[in-house]
């Protein structure tokens, strides 16, 4: 069983490796399988060692061989992260395409996350991916599972549209589009967990930015990390939060 979860995180490891290439050049409107990787500096191509996740990083010290230009230590976080979300996934929920499910989500959002903080956009290739990689996945489970997928799309969207309505411009597009996707992913009821959570976290953080006088009530916060936190709070413990909730009644 240590065999396999080796197996399975250094799987996360080589997946991570992909979503810095992502997190990088989406936003920049570039291809993310052409030109090879590259460093940023220097422009020079990479070679096969130099790709290896986590080690190349640190025999390198996080510097450029070639050029000596300082690499961000987020490369190696979220290789490292990516590494171990995989194995965390697969000790919940075992080997089942639910899990397959779930990885899929984990990775769209982190990359979306990284993207929202740094650029204030959620590139439409993500969220588009979400959506058609959610009808498939789910269509693959069931006809059920399919609908259940639909209605919490449609939801999400039409729940946070309205908001962006009404908060003419508080709320972007590509928020969105974002949780249109998740709500595919999760289904209706998860996906209700998934906004109660992203709310309270993001009204909390937004709060505490005005109390240190960072921002004031104008400024936009990007709710992308908090729309993917509360997905992954759905994911481990929504199921719980409805059948407690439910219980009271």
């Amino acid at each position: 069983m240590l065999a396999v979860m080796m197996l399975v995180f250094i799987t996360g490891l080589v997946i991570g490796s992909f979503l810095n290439v992502c997190i990088y050049r989406l936003p920049k409107n570039q291809s993310i399988i052409s030109p090879p990787s590259h460093c940023p500096g220097c422009r020079r191509q990479l070679g096969v060692l130099q790709l290896i996740p986590v080690l190349s990083y640190l025999f390198q010290r996080g510097k450029c061989r070639y050029c000596g230009v300082k690499i961000s230590p987020r490369y190696l976080l979220v290789e490292l992260l990516t590494g171990m979300a995989f194995v965390l996934f697969v000790a919940v929920f075992g080997f089942q395409l639910q899990t397959l499910y779930y990885i899929v989500l984990f990775c769209a959002l982190l990359t979306a996350s990284l993207i929202d903080l740094d650029h204030q956009i959620i590139p439409d290739q993500i969220s588009l991916f979400l959506v058609g990689a959610g009808l498939l996945l789910q269509a693959l489970h069931s006809t059920g599972a399919l609908i259940d997928g639909i209605i919490g799309g449609l939801l999400g969207g039409g729940l946070l549209l309205v908001l962006a309505v009404l908060s003419k411009g508080g709320m972007g597009g590509g928020d969105v589009k974002l949780i249109t996707g998740i709500g595919i992913f999760l289904g209706w009821k998860l996906l209700l967990v998934c906004l109660f959570f992203s709310f309270v976290m993001g009204s909390l953080v937004g709060l505490g930015l005005v109390l240190a006088k960072n921002k004031d009530m104008k400024t936009a916060v990007p709710f992308g990390p908090f729309l993917s936190a509360g997905a992954m709070i759905a994911i481990f413990y929504g199921q719980k939060i409805i059948d407690q909730y439910l219980a009271y009644f």
